[in-house]
């Protein structure tokens, strides 16, 4: 028995949609992307959704974006608050924009933020708060903006492996001022590579159009928020407005997307299915600590963390091998462990001690929106006899 990591979410419909765009003979962003981009923002319940070409360019333009706005939320040098424990995109657009980090521990149960650290990292300092919703699971929006309340704190966040998961019955990604997504392969739902940046805002909307592509006027609607735009196509075919990117997506990634977003609800319902199996399965096991659910989960994947002083996580590692089980870590873990840090300006509010057990002694296995019933029982039987 195999027990992957991740699966592919495709079939007919996705090779249907790939051969759909390859006879009108046009690959590059097109009505396909507008039509994913509507569909996306009218599933989740915003105004706006602006695809790109993966998470991690997703979460450059939204930073970007609040730079670049009339009165720009962010400048170089501003504090913000950050996770201990995320993927390494999520920080480097930060890095990038001469942003100053302040990270913050986790809790070991939710692996989001330690919120009375978070309560207490707040400071004069701070411009803006990243969310990150890890492996499916909210945050606690209710707590986190009582923290922020009177506050000029902006909240964003990076959406990217909890695609489906809510807290109050909203969407995670919805809850900040822009919000993002991923749909690489592994994700909830995949167009193979690609991001969507959502917002209810216009004015950051038209922002993020701007900068995917080339930071020209182009594909600027007549009336907007960033430039005076004329009706002249020749002249606004090659006009720069802003500092952008080329980060567009792929029309075919486009029309894969509307197939794969009419089969996110069945999706997200055999996550939590398989999730419902690995919590009782393990809720009792005192070795390890799993994930405490916070609102409703999507159920990225199933964190373990060890706790029995007594275990090697590398013993476990090797015999998950042995028996054709895919793990990997828990995200980075502790992304301040990592030697890119030299190039960031960066501070460590208290200490880190969460992040680092989790660093040392974490690792996850797959989830999928097939039935893991067989996997999960594999599972708990090898980790029973170790």
């Amino acid at each position: 028995m195999e027990y992957k990591l991740a699966t592919s979410t495709w079939d007919e419909m996705e090779i249907k949609a790939i051969e759909e765009v390859i006879k009108t003979d046009k690959f590059s962003m097109g009505p396909k992307v507008e039509e994913f981009e509507k569909l996306f923002a009218q599933f989740f319940g915003t105004k706006y959704a602006v695809m790109c070409s993966s998470g991690s360019t997703a979460n450059l333009l939204m930073i970007a974006a609040l730079f670049f706005s009339k009165k720009p939320k962010l400048k170089a040098g501003d504090e913000i608050i950050v996770p201990a424990v995320s993927w390494s995109t999520t920080f480097f657009p930060l890095q990038q924009y001469g942003l100053k980090l302040k990270f913050v521990d986790i809790d070991l149960k939710t692996l989001n933020y330690n919120l009375d650290d978070l309560e207490s990292a707040v400071s004069s300092k701070t411009k803006a708060i990243m969310v990150v919703n890890l492996l499916g699971n909210s945050n606690d929006f209710n707590k986190i903006n009582s923290i922020i309340e009177n506050k000029d704190i902006v909240v964003i966040e990076d959406n990217c492996e909890s695609m489906g998961a809510k807290f109050d019955n909203k969407f995670c990604g919805t809850h900040g001022l822009m919000g993002t997504f991923s749909t690489f392969f592994s994700h909830h739902i995949a167009t193979m590579e690609g991001g969507m940046v959502l917002t209810d805002d216009e004015e950051y909307y038209h922002i993020l159009l701007c900068l995917r592509a080339h930071g020209w006027t182009r594909n600027l609607p007549r009336k907007n928020h960033v430039a005076d735009k004329s009706d002249n196509w020749f002249e606004e075919s090659f006009r720069f407005v802003l500092p952008g990117y080329n980060v567009r997506p792929l029309e075919m990634s486009g029309a894969i997307g509307i197939e794969q977003l009419k089969k996110l609800p069945s999706f997200i319902f055999q996550r939590r299915k398989n999730a419902e199996l690995f919590v009782n399965l393990f809720k009792d096991d005192k070795r390890f600590l799993i994930q405490k659910e916070i609102g409703k989960s999507s159920w990225f994947g199933f964190s373990l963390i060890i706790i029995d002083k007594s275990i090697i996580r590398k013993e476990i590692i090797d015999l998950l091998t042995k028996n054709k089980i895919d793990s990997r870590p828990i995200v980075t873990g502790d992304f301040t462990k990592n030697d890119v840090m030299k190039f960031f300006n960066y501070e460590i509010h208290k200490t880190l001690d969460n992040s680092d057990h989790l660093h040392f002694n974490g690792f996850f296995l797959g989830n999928s929106h097939l039935d893991l019933t067989k996997e999960l029982n594999h599972l708990k039987e090898i980790l029973t006899n170790f």
